[in-house]
């Protein structure tokens, strides 16, 4: 774990459809003095391995993870197939709709799931250490099956490790972007975040952010003030 003032941004939603947005994200993160990221990668959003619609997001993929950024696997097709009980559905609901995929999988089915966009990964060259459920909701069945599969998962609260040891506790600063009220309040909770952040700093970006220029000036604010803090990725925080 990091022990230094550090700053950990995750790119979420990599997939085919998004891939020129994270992209170009990548870049201006790259620009604001952010060398290392972290990719949130979606292994199959319809079903078809990325490589197959988009391989040249492979090979972009290889090209960042050799330049010091981790690559983790953010679910498989990053969905929800089927609804959970009443009050389970409406937490997924407000943490991430439709994306919250493992809620209201059974235990084989979030095994399957895991597993299977796994080897999508490895068949692209791509070997992550960590994993990051969508919309941060996770099942008892799903933290079992991360916990013995990869060495670090994380939560909107903390990054977790596989191996004995301490958590590292940094809330997800995150932008919203689904709802009106969203729009207009994550700016201000993201700078105010960041002002309250301690150590470790986690920014959370989508390639949606892109389309809100309030969204842009808050990362921007962000960034401006985190600028003494070092670059990490959620791998180094599982160190």
């Amino acid at each position: 774990m990091t022990r230094r003032r550090s700053i950990a941004v995750a790119i979420h939603d990599v997939e085919p459809a998004t891939f020129e947005r994270c992209a170009l994200i990548r870049d201006w993160l790259h620009d604001h003095g952010v060398d290392r990221v972290t990719l949130l990668v979606i292994p199959a959003p319809d079903l078809h391995p990325f490589q197959d619609r988009r391989p040249d997001m492979a090979a972009w993929l290889g090209e960042c993870a050799r330049s010091g950024d981790a690559v983790a696997q953010h679910g498989f097709q990053h969905r929800q197939l089927r609804r959970a009980g009443a009050a389970r559905q409406l937490v997924a609901c407000v943490q991430g709709g439709a994306a919250a995929e493992f809620v209201g999988l059974d235990d084989d089915e979030t095994r399957r799931a895991v597993h299977a966009g796994r080897r999508v990964l490895h068949l692209a060259g791509v070997e992550p250490r960590g994993f990051v459920a969508p919309a941060y909701a996770y099942t008892a069945a799903l933290r079992e099956t991360v916990a013995a599969s990869f060495d670090w998962w994380a939560g909107l609260a903390r990054v977790f490790r596989a191996a004995p040891g301490p958590a590292t506790t940094a809330p997800a600063l995150c932008l919203g972007t689904s709802t009106r009220a969203k729009r207009l309040t994550s700016p201000l909770l993201v700078r105010t975040g960041a002002l309250l952040s301690g150590d470790v700093l986690r920014l959370d970006l989508h390639p949606a952010d892109l389309d809100h220029p309030r969204h842009i000036g808050a990362v921007e604010g962000v960034l401006r003030r985190a600028r003494r803090r070092e670059p990490v990725t959620y791998d180094d925080l599982a160190c």
